[in-house]
């Protein structure tokens, strides 16, 4: 049995509410949408040319994520970042970080290797600039080339879901110089075990590695809580 087709309508890579959820979602982990303060949505729809219906379809998108909270008549308001949410998160992340060490290490190729060894090269020359910025936007990149190459998506959806919460903690956290380099070594010894294959060994590294942010943003929040 068969069944008519008209011509099909052509699919757009991005829908606009998957878009205007990625924007918005990126203001929140980069700190341009603070923590604790309410969304301003009439401000949001003129800089992005929108209406309302797709700017509430993002903003209960972010929700689910736990990047801002819905209250009924009182509109959303960016999450705060607080030793629940890192208690909470964190050692999830860390074990599916593990995971997708374990797992790139029977699957990546050596094409997917050489990837992410330019990847690093280039998150050195930030790190020797002290480029903030750009050295967070290639160190993330390297961890999604990771968990591309460890081939489950049911993984790679679980670490999704999780990862702008993770982003945003470390972001907004200030990083000093000698967290920065301990940074930057944890980086040379997972790429040490991405070439040599060893899974173990780098679902032990990854774990540390977000163990060892985590350490910094909760120095952050009790920084800013004695300074309150």
């Amino acid at each position: 049995m068969t069944t008519a087709l008209s011509t099909p309508t052509p699919f757009r890579r991005k829908s606009l509410h998957a878009e205007l959820t990625d924007a918005i979602r990126n203001q929140i982990v980069n700190g341009d949408l603070a923590p604790g303060i309410r969304v301003p949505e009439k401000d949001l729809c003129t800089f992005y040319g929108v209406s309302r219906t797709p700017l509430r379809e993002a903003l209960k998108v972010l929700a689910t994520e736990g990047l801002l909270s819905l209250e009924p008549n009182r509109g959303a308001w960016v999450s705060r970042i607080t030793p629940e949410d890192l208690d909470e998160v964190f050692p999830v992340m860390g074990a599916l970080e593990a995971l997708s060490g374990e797992l790139a290490c029977k699957h990546i190729s050596d094409a997917e290797i050489g990837h992410i060894r330019v990847l690093h090269r280039q998150m050195l020359k930030h790190y020797e600039k002290r480029d903030l910025a750009k050295y967070f936007e290639v160190n993330q990149q390297i961890h999604e080339a990771i968990l591309n190459a460890a081939r489950n998506e049911t993984l790679a959806t679980q670490y999704r879901s999780l990862a702008a919460r993770v982003r945003r903690a470390r972001y907004v956290a200030n990083m000093t110089q000698e967290r920065w380099a301990q940074a930057t070594d944890e980086h040379e010894q997972i790429m040490d075990c991405l070439e040599t294959r060893d899974g173990e060994r780098l679902s032990y590294v990854l774990k540390l590695h977000l163990e060892n942010k985590l350490e910094t943003v909760r120095q952050w929040l009790q920084d800013n809580h004695d300074s309150s």
